[in-house]
């Protein structure tokens, strides 16, 4: 089917056919109708299936009749990221040319004054991120009243950042009588729950099984040790060998690790940006823009660029680290094979992510193969058990004289099990006996009484005593 079938109008089919796009995705041919129906929607579809276009092209042409009032906007899109937000803002750009329509975009970064200087002039198209717009709302700046229609965009993703809050406090201040539209890619308990109190008799469209990744993509898992310059090294030799490399996206969990790895491609020689939330706003949209204009092969990222950014022709994506969250590994993965290409997809796992790659093989339903030989992953199941100790023990205790037990260390020259303890005379009988060690107590005969062969090396050192 075309977008001539969708119901939209000549000046959004005409900017379609501009952008060279002829046959809408199944999330945007089964959402459309209904939005320009003005039924609430709820879309589940997984990354990079065209979910943004779904609502800005209905919104568009929704938007051609009426006219925008000062500080109140007809419409409200919410964004987790300000990289989102933007990448909304651009579409509304590129397929409403044609309009004479204003789109402001409320994130944080930018100066409060420039973006209260659009809101003053009005605006159809408001793009917020939920921390900036209750900001604005709360200095008087900004009116939700006369908001038509809210757009929640990548909500499981504003699970995760704990703006469900914010969006809540945000239901309350736009008009109980909106059209409400919302997207997201997997559909956990809390999100649902957030769904059916934000929509009214939804529309339900799921093109996809949720979290299920696309079959355009290669998924691969290879095997490194547990420190960090084992990984580094790993990575950097996966890069060097990459079949079909043009460029790649690597993720870590930590914003700390996006530095460090940065610091350490470009000491050898790698062409890498970086981008994760403690950089300013214009820092991360300078590395967004050197990897998307192919200044930069690699772009080191948080999770911050793995939900709906979209870098187009993404040919590999490395995970550094095993997202802790199933979901944010379909996300990640999720950046490469879009639009019909082909993409790999490599998780370097350590010995002990065995658990976190288990659980990203139950929710996607199948296995990541290997590269090369398996890993022996570590579990909490596969650790030896720890000696327990017996009652009286003290890893941090004193000797029957006071002395702490950590401050002792056997002579020069012995080794373990090979020094045989000192004897002294017994004061009572004249016989030898052997001296008490830290786990003995003076009025305690049963730990003389046992070999001690349950107790680890550590505990059997032997221990001098002054006369």
């Amino acid at each position: 089917m075309a977008f001539s079938h969708l119901g939209l109008s000549e000046k959004v089919i005409s900017a379609i056919s501009s952008a060279g796009y002829k046959t809408p995705t199944p999330i945007q041919d089964q959402a459309i109708p209904h939005v320009l129906a003005r039924r609430d929607v709820l879309g589940i579809a997984q990354t990079g299936t065209g979910k943004t276009a779904a609502f800005v092209l209905p919104m568009l042409t929704m938007l051609e009749k009426g006219r925008a009032r000062a500080r109140m906007p007809r419409t409200l899109i919410l964004e987790p990221t300000r990289e989102l937000a933007a990448q909304v803002e651009e579409q509304f750009i590129k397929y409403g040319k044609n309009h004479k329509l204003s789109v402001a975009l409320i994130i944080g970064g930018v100066s409060f004054g420039d973006q209260d200087a659009k809101l003053v002039r009005g605006v159809d198209v408001l793009i917020a991120t939920p921390g900036r717009l209750l900001d604005h709302s709360e200095r008087g700046r900004l009116l939700l009243s006369g908001v038509e229609l809210l757009v929640i965009d990548e909500a499981d993703r504003m699970l995760d950042m704990g703006f469900i809050p914010d969006i809540e406090r945000i239901g309350k201040l736009v008009p109980f009588t909106r059209q409400t539209l919302f997207f997201t890619a997997t559909m956990p308990p809390e999100i649902q729950r957030i769904a059916d109190n934000f929509l009214h008799n939804p529309v339900r469209v799921e093109v996809s099984k949720p979290a299920t990744a696309a079959t355009t993509i290669t998924q691969l898992q290879v095997a490194t040790g547990r420190d960090p310059a084992d990984k580094r090294e790993t990575l950097r030799n996966l890069i060097r060998s990459a079949d079909g490399f043009k460029n790649a996206i690597v993720f870590c969990n930590r914003k700390r690790e996006v530095a460090l790895l940065h610091r350490s491609l470009l000491r050898h020689k790698f062409n890498a940006v970086a981008l994760h939330g403690d950089l300013d706003q214009s820092a991360r949209t300078a590395a967004l823009d050197a990897f998307r204009n192919g200044e930069a092969k690699l772009l080191i990222a948080s999770d911050v660029a793995a939900r709906g950014l979209d870098i187009p022709a993404v040919s590999h994506i490395f995970n550094f680290d095993v997202p802790h969250h199933p979901d944010d590994y379909i996300h990640r993965i999720g950046r490469t094979g879009r639009a019909g290409l082909t993409g790999t997809a490599i998780t370097i796992v350590t010995p002990i992510d065995g658990k976190a790659v288990a659980a990203i093989e139950r929710l996607t339903g199948q296995q990541i193969p290997w590269m090369g030989a398996p890993a022996a992953t570590e579990t909490h199941e596969s650790r030896p058990p720890r000696p327990e100790r017996s009652h009286g023990e003290r890893g941090h205790g004193k000797s029957s004289h006071g002395k702490s037990s950590h401050g002792e260390r056997p002579h020069r020259g012995e080794r373990h099990g090979e020094q045989q303890p000192r004897q002294r005379a017994d004061k009572t009988g004249g016989h030898a006996t052997k001296p008490r060690t830290h786990k003995e107590r003076p009025h305690h005969d049963a730990s003389e009484e046992s070999d001690g062969s349950h107790l680890p090396a550590f505990l059997l050192r032997p221990v001098t005593l002054k006369a």
